[in-house]
């Protein structure tokens, strides 16, 4: 794989748009042996993702926020180090790990390599090449190093490119939630908001608070900043 993520590197710096990142992946992906691929990206509870996944599995996975119970992610979050992986069951695992395994197996995802980065700011990327073959993917040969230069800089395009998702989170705001959310990213103070929506400060925290858990942002800035990213404001 080592020779791979050479010429992973050397396609996305050639590639002049999204269109050609995603297809420079689908192709060494299966170059690769590997069926398919998924670039996720994770901001706080908001994840969005690029990918050929059937899209069915793709929405079936944001919508029911299989993010927070999928191990591979979890071991991405903990390790920061490429890995390979299969989700072959036992007993010993929980009954949702064994039902989140037997969908993926569905969809043709039964083992993997995963690439998981820091993004800074707290947040994190990866891409997982997928094969719907059990065993195929413990037999590959990884340089951790080599592979998140490799996927740093698909990250890197891909931000820069302002690319697309494939799928993203549903979010999910109301909208006082949203109105709130623009006059803060207008430079409105809270009271400010009040006055200006003649409402009271008690209705704006409150819409405000709802719109944090809904991004998954702990402070009004942080949730400002991810309602502009994501076109929502």
């Amino acid at each position: 794989m080592n020779q791979w993520f050479e010429h992973l590197t050397e396609q996305v710096a050639l590639a002049h748009d999204e269109a050609a990142v995603r297809a420079t992946l689908e192709k060494l992906s299966q170059e690769a042996g590997f069926g398919a691929y998924a670039y996720l990206s994770l901001q706080a509870e908001t994840h969005t993702a690029i990918s050929n996944y059937d899209i069915e599995w793709q929405q079936r996975y944001l919508e029911r926020a299989y993010a927070s119970i999928d191990p591979v992610v979890r071991n991405a979050r903990d390790k920061f180090e490429a890995f390979a992986w299969s989700n072959e069951a036992s007993l010993r695992m929980s009954k949702e790990r064994r039902a989140f395994y037997g969908e993926a197996g569905e969809f043709g995802i039964r083992s993997g390599i995963t690439i998981p980065i820091k993004a800074g700011f707290g947040r994190m990327a990866m891409l997982t090449l997928a094969s719907a073959d059990a065993d195929f993917a413990q037999g590959q040969q990884l340089n951790p190093v080599l592979a998140a230069s490799a996927v740093a800089q698909l990250h890197a395009r891909l931000e820069g490119m302002g690319a697309k998702p494939t799928f993203r989170t549903p979010i999910r705001l109301k909208s006082d939630e949203l109105t709130c959310l623009r006059w803060s990213a207008e430079g409105k103070s809270m009271r400010a908001i009040a006055i200006i929506e003649n409402t009271t400060y008690a209705n704006v925290a409150f819409f405000i608070r709802n719109a944090k858990a809904a991004l998954g942002a702990t402070t009004l800035p942080q949730a400002t900043a991810m309602a502009t990213k994501f076109g929502l404001i």
